[in-house]
């Protein structure tokens, strides 16, 4: 899906008087240190302790492509060449296999859209049709009235006689709809990223984490997992499944604040040198107003951890809610400030058409799609790609 690279500075040699560095601390005693659950009143005078006197250092980056015009790279088929810093490109039979998935799993959204296109004529009847088909897959009212005077637009310009040409057509005018929502997400500015990972329960928020975990870590980034989720019965448990698979270490604390979880999980990443780390949150409803203020309070903590931080604020969406989808959207946005999207479960819905509403009414970036339970259903969102697979 994506590789991961830090570039690390040519050691230098030390001055003939320099002054020996002081004994590296016990590590159990500094992974004690960290684990440790702060108090409210205590997080304002560590956060001043733990903050950079000189502000941030951003190291090198790298992005999760999403170019048109490439094949999206998958964790398990990108070689990095350090030397010229180019990711190879996955094999075509590897590209193609996830784009039949995605077909497949978006066969119950765009059954109805394709059926509209096996007349002969083009027509009034067409256009009425095709507009039934897009509310139903839930793409709304306004993006539905959009698309459909971008197509008749471009009809008339291309000059079309048959349905199958406006069928192309239409796929252009989702493609360019969509266009705002793909957008790389960039990993390693800075050192560890924060992401903090929001949504309502049943989601598939958790899962999602551990996914982004696997190909993070399979990219060569070294993550550390917040188990924030503390309102959730068992979200520890599951979240530390996670870690337990990808070998990865995890910051939890039975009964400890949401917030002081995550505010000892970004100083634990910064004192033991991770690239990234992944705060899971409650599952809430936009309409649990204390949650959502929970969730405000987190993100205030950890930038109190680090005044860069979170560099990622990500909003798991069940592709089966529709346009409640697009509410969620609007409420985490008020409440947290999203930075990007991951839309799951699009194989088992008839209403993947609510990604066209976002991209008319809020246009968050849409960084990874899911059409299924497997590691690899996980990719990066591709406009063209998308658009292609809804209509067919």
């Amino acid at each position: 899906m994506f590789s991961f690279f830090r570039r690390k500075k040519a050691a230098e040699p030390a001055p003939e008087n320099a002054v020996p560095e002081a004994a590296p601390a016990d590590p159990a005693a500094e992974l004690a240190e960290a684990a440790t659950p702060l108090r409210a009143d205590e997080l304002e005078a560590q956060a001043l302790a733990a903050a950079p006197e000189e502000g941030p250092h951003p190291a090198p980056s790298v992005a999760i492509e999403t170019e048109a015009a490439g094949a999206a790279p998958t964790s398990a088929e990108v070689e990095f060449d350090h030397e010229s810093a180019n990711l190879a490109q996955p094999t075509p039979a590897a590209r193609s296999g996830w784009l039949d998935r995605l077909k497949s799993g978006l066969k119950k959204t765009g059954s109805s859209i394709t059926t509209v296109f096996t007349g002969t004529r083009i027509d009034e009847a067409l256009y009425e049709d095709l507009e039934t088909a897009l509310l139903m897959a839930d793409a709304g009212v306004p993006a539905t009235e959009t698309l459909l005077a971008d197509l008749k637009r471009r009809v008339k310009e291309a000059r079309a006689t048959e349905p199958a040409q406006v069928r192309a057509l239409l796929q252009d005018a989702i493609a360019d709809l969509l266009a705002p929502l793909e957008k790389p997400l960039v990993v390693g500015q800075y050192h560890p990223t924060v992401i903090m990972v929001a949504g309502v329960n049943g989601a598939g928020k958790t899962t999602s984490i551990g996914k982004l975990t696997r190909h993070l870590a399979e990219a060569g980034a070294t993550v550390l997992l917040a188990a924030a989720d503390t309102f959730r019965a068992a979200a520890r448990e599951q979240l530390a499944i996670w870690a337990d698979r990808n070998a990865v270490e995890i910051i939890s604390q039975q009964g400890a604040d949401p917030s002081a979880v995550a505010f000892d999980a970004v100083a634990a990443g910064r004192a033991r040198g991770r690239d990234v780390v992944l705060v899971d949150t409650a599952g809430r409803l936009p309409t649990q107003k204390h949650l959502m203020e929970e969730l405000a309070k987190i993100r205030r903590v950890v930038t109190k951890a680090d005044v860069t931080a979170p560099h990622e604020v990500l909003l798991v969406i069940d592709g089966n809610t529709g346009q409640n989808a697009l509410a969620q959207v609007r409420a985490f946005d008020e409440a947290a400030q999203l930075s990007g999207l991951i839309v799951t479960k699009l194989d088992g819905t008839a209403k993947g058409g609510v990604l066209c509403a976002i991209a008319r009414e809020k246009p968050v970036p849409v960084y990874f799609i899911g059409v299924g339970e497997r590691l690899e259903d996980l990719q990066t969102f591709r406009a063209r790609e998308f658009a292609q697979a809804l209509v067919g």
